[in-house]
């Protein structure tokens, strides 16, 4: 990376939110207090499932794993961004940008393969009742959990290569963190081939779950309306509210930004949905799930009374 107009680029300079001091320490305040109820949802979900037995199900499995990977996924980026609140010089060594930004598209990638398989899992939950337990056993559900991980590292390996081989130019990331589009931006050279390949990689990580997702819940709205009674229509219903919530939450805004990001993608755009995935979606998913969901909250309501 030293020849030509290149330069050696041994760190890079992270922009972030905001230059004014008073409002980056408003920043840091409210993105403090989000990463602490972050932390303490997503291990309140995941301690509630493994001490309750009723919880012992292919759908809190896979949601115990939903929330391990926002643990993971808000300390690949917030803890930084909070030191780089309180800081002068934003700045991250080069090969910690590299692991940041393999890390963070490997976890947010294996979450979009899990809402996948959570889809599948309610689909086979709705649609055929009798033979979920037989057909969502447990080897099927520890094949899909490990599928889920390994196509999310193994696209994002093949991404942040095909990023960082590229010529650099320049080592001011106007992002808050390191992230491919912001990266892209850097580059000494044409970049249209690795836009269409982002785009490819969007697809395999978005559009695929994403069409798994579709094709589960139109079974699932099939099933459910052939079901004669309110009552059972809006138990079955009540079983995927919070999944599709989710999936809403996560899917939209990244379609609109990864998939066309020559057209519609610009810096300020990529900011914000990464914040949204950050900060907002982790905090958010163990919310939708414990308080829409009676049975976590029966869980909750019996490990306060342990200890009452």
């Amino acid at each position: 990376m030293a020849y030509n107009n290149q330069t050696w680029v041994n760190e890079f300079i992270l922009l972030g939110l905001s230059n004014d001091w008073k409002i980056q320490i408003y920043l840091f305040v409210l993105f403090l207090v989000m990463y602490l109820v972050t932390m303490l949802g997503n291990f309140l979900i995941i301690h509630l499932i493994r001490l309750d037995t009723r919880l012992h199900t292919p759908m809190y499995f896979f949601l115990s794993i939903l929330s391990f990977v926002d643990i993971c996924y808000i300390n690949s980026t917030v803890p930084q961004m909070l030191i780089h609140f309180l800081s002068s010089r934003k700045s991250i060594p080069f090969y910690s940008c590299v692991l940041q930004l393999y890390i963070s598209l490997a976890l947010g990638g294996t979450e979009f393969f899990l809402l996948g398989a959570m889809a599948y899992d309610r689909y086979v939950a709705v649609c055929y009742p009798l033979h979920y337990t037989v057909i969502m056993h447990g080897g099927l559900c520890m094949a899909l959990a490990a599928t889920c991980w390994a196509a999310g590292f193994l696209n994002s390996l093949m991404e942040t290569i095909i990023t960082f081989r590229l010529p650099l130019c320049k080592n001011i990331i106007n992002h808050f963190v390191c992230e491919t589009l912001a990266v892209l931006r850097l580059v000494c050279v044409d970049i249209s081939v690795n836009k269409i390949m982002v785009t490819f990689s969007g697809f395999v990580v978005i559009m695929l779950p994403c069409s798994l997702v579709l094709f589960s819940y139109a079974q699932i709205v099939k099933a459910i309306l052939h079901i004669r009674s309110t009552q059972g229509r809006r138990k079955a219903f009540g079983t995927c509210a919070s999944h599709l919530t989710v999936v809403s939450l996560c899917f939209g805004a990244t379609i609109f930004t990864y998939m066309c990001p020559q057209a519609t993608s610009s810096a300020e755009q990529e900011k914000m949905v990464a914040l949204f995935y950050a900060t907002v979606a982790p905090m958010l998913n163990p919310m939708i799930y414990s308080l829409r969901n009676k049975e976590v909250m029966g869980a909750m309501r019996r490990a306060i009374g342990r200890f009452s």
